[in-house]
């Protein structure tokens, strides 16, 4: 397939100046370690998402460019770089605990160099924080110029004090950053970025953007020169990919694209997140049905089963709506798995709309769930609500959520023995060296002997026990 590309020139110059950016901080960090006899080491650390975690590789793509070793601990590395989170408080209260203790290290290595990005530092109140509390920190930029990092670091580099560069709206998508992938096998792939749904207890819109959709000519050439270096599995990211390339000057549906990406030669799985429901349309679901390489697997986040509770979360489904169309998912592909995003203890949540969201999960059998305590976020509608729930009521529901919860998810893999499914080997088990651990079309996780030079294959398992969150396999 031959692709034709084209960047808008401003894109194309912002590039151009990093990599500049790039070569100046390479031959700054060569005659550092001239002077000194080492290499300057990076360490990052990543909080949040799916999205966040590929942002990461991104900032150590850059980083290695220019010179930079990777370094195992944050206290021995000469830069350091937190891409933070603020989905949840607790995300961000950890990264100031993790500050302050940076704080030591840089006193003891006077060229380390801190910095802090991501979606917590798109926020007033972050910033302010960091300003009076946190001088120590070198630099600081948000979700909009991650691709200015050379640009940023080069200019700490020459100059004393915290270098700020916030932006409060996205410009253009900046194609072709070096990125260093963690796997050689899978990768993560943007497909949008940003959201505009607005959901009443997310802060993501605010700090990530208007929706914007990648090229789709761009997305096929970075998988096709993943997939020459041996990648075979993608996921395909994006806040909503549901509603991919409906702000394109050329629309081009969610469904089109991953038929597109369904050509490409040498790439043999295509998964794809987060699917809001309001969008998932009769053709992504004939697509899944019918192009092999998208796996049989969805993540439907439901968030909460009562159709009054969805209303003041701004979801624009109901429950009725949710359940019609996961019996249209099972329909049409039978052995589709469905996990899900449940927020216990919304605000005015009653006992009577925690019911609703349990009989929504024993209906519809999820492989597993993301399932949290809601958590108050400044400047979303629903930290304004009325009738905030008391934090043991929360607790208790959300324990009693999980009683009804993990034995269907352990029905759903006890379905699984017996058969035989292709598995996707990704690690060898954290517990056991001679276990290896992989995923099957339809995102089951299994446990079976082998070799860790069966990392990266694709292997058929024989499912031969199940337990509560994953299955245990023999090699055909």
């Amino acid at each position: 397939m031959v692709i034709e590309r084209e960047n808008s020139n401003i894109a194309t110059f912002e590039l151009e100046k990093q990599q500049q950016y790039m070569q100046k901080m390479k031959a700054y960090l060569s005659e550092w370690e001239q002077k000194t006899g080492r290499k300057q080491s990076y360490f990052v650390l990543t909080t949040g998402c799916q999205m966040n975690a590929h942002d990461s590789e991104k900032l150590a793509g850059m980083l290695e460019n220019m010179g930079y070793i990777a370094s195992p601990t944050e206290e021995n590395a000469d830069f350091v770089i937190y891409n933070t989170c603020c989905i949840r408080e607790n995300a961000e209260e950890k990264v100031y605990g993790r500050l302050g203790r940076l704080k030591y290290y840089k006193n003891k290595n006077k060229d380390m160099k801190i910095a802090l990005c991501g979606c917590m530092t798109q926020q007033d109140i972050v910033i302010e924080k960091l300003q009076k509390s946190y001088k120590f920190v070198d630099i600081v930029f948000g979700t909009f110029n991650l691709y200015k990092l050379p640009e940023l670091l080069y200019h700490s580099m020459k100059t004393d004090g915290t270098l700020f560069d916030i932006w409060k709206e996205a410009g253009e998508i900046v194609e072709d950053i070096p990125t260093v992938y963690k796997s050689t096998f899978q990768a993560s792939v943007n497909v949008t970025y940003g959201c505009e749904n607005y959901c009443s207890y997310c802060i993501v819109p605010y700090v990530r953007g208007k929706e914007r959709s990648r090229k789709p000519e761009d997305i096929i050439y970075e998988i096709e020169q993943l997939v020459k270096s041996g990648t075979k599995e993608v996921m395909l990211l994006g806040q909503n990919v549901n509603s991919y390339g409906k702000n394109l000057e050329t629309p081009l549906s969610f469904a089109k694209l991953l038929q597109r990406i369904h050509q490409i030669e040498g790439l043999e799985r295509i998964r794809f997140m987060t699917s809001h429901p309001k969008d998932l349309s009769d053709e992504l679901i004939e697509t899944i049905k019918n192009y092999k390489k998208v796996c049989n697997y969805i993540h439907l986040p439901i968030q909460s089963g009562s159709s009054e509770v969805l209303k003041r979360m701004n979801r624009r489904y109901t429950k009725e709506q949710y359940l019609a169309l996961v019996e249209k998912l099972k329909n049409a592909i039978p052995d589709i798995t469905i996990s899900t995003d449940i927020i216990v203890g919304f605000p005015g949540e009653t006992e009577q709309n925690f019911q609703e969201t349990l009989d929504v999960i024993r209906q519809v059998k999820y492989c597993t769930s993301f399932t949290f305590i809601y958590s108050k976020r400044t400047g979303t509608p629903a930290a304004k609500m009325e009738h905030q729930i008391p934090e043991e009521v929360v607790k208790d529901r959300f324990n009693r959520l999980l009683q009804v919860l993990n034995p269907l998810v352990e029905e759903v893999h006890k379905k699984q023995v017996g058969t035989v499914a292709d598995v996707l080997v990704e690690e060898v088990s954290k517990q056991n060296h001679k276990i290896l651990t992989g995923r099957t079309e339809n995102n089951i996780l299994v446990h079976f002997e082998g070799n860790k030079n069966l990392i990266g294959k694709i292997l058929p398992i024989k499912i031969i026990d199940s337990k509560t969150f994953y299955v245990i396999g023999e090699r055909v």
